[in-house]
């Protein structure tokens, strides 16, 4: 098997990052968000994470296999060293060490940038999201009950933190 890669976004990547974006809509299992996203809505998006909040891509053999992104957690200074992550890997990569490699990658970046703590929110369900999570040292820090509606469903949103040394 060829080795894994982990870089630095470009825009030649945006078509790759919808493609396991919509995967992950699709699946249910990591956003409440129920309609597939288009490239325009990609690209926009992708526009919004220039600098210090940044995507990164893990590819192998030229494939991207999976995605991850810092994302403002608010915009009050005083929240400044804090980002909210997103993370997504292609169906067929899940549970080979791809998010493993994206999360140690995006949390040096989150360093260089001066944020001291990752937050993310993820269903309770999603084991094997959380398997990764906690195998990297976030912590749970609670559930909000009932937080968004998924198929005319109330899901409940647990949160989970790292503080970056």
């Amino acid at each position: 098997m060829s080795t894994l890669t982990v870089r630095q976004a470009v825009s030649d990547d945006i078509g790759s990052i919808l493609r396991i974006y919509n995967q992950g809509i699709e699946d249910r299992i990591a956003t409440l968000e129920t309609d597939a996203k288009d490239l325009n809505y990609m690209d926009s998006w992708f526009q919004d994470h220039q600098g210090r909040y940044t995507v990164l891509v893990a590819e192998r053999d030229d494939e991207v296999l999976g995605w991850t992104s810092l994302n403002p957690y608010s915009h009050r200074c005083a929240y400044s060293g804090v980002a909210d992550l997103s993370i997504y890997i292609d169906r067929e990569s899940r549970g080979q060490g791809v998010g493993s490699s994206l999360l140690q990658a995006l949390e040096d970046v989150a360093k260089e940038e001066d944020f001291y703590k990752i937050v993310l929110f993820t269903f309770p369900f999603n084991q094997q999201g959380q398997g990764l999570y906690r195998k990297m040292g976030y912590r749970e820090v609670g559930i909000f009950e009932k937080q968004g509606i998924m198929d005319d469903q109330p899901i409940d949103v647990m949160i989970m933190e790292k503080l970056l040394k």
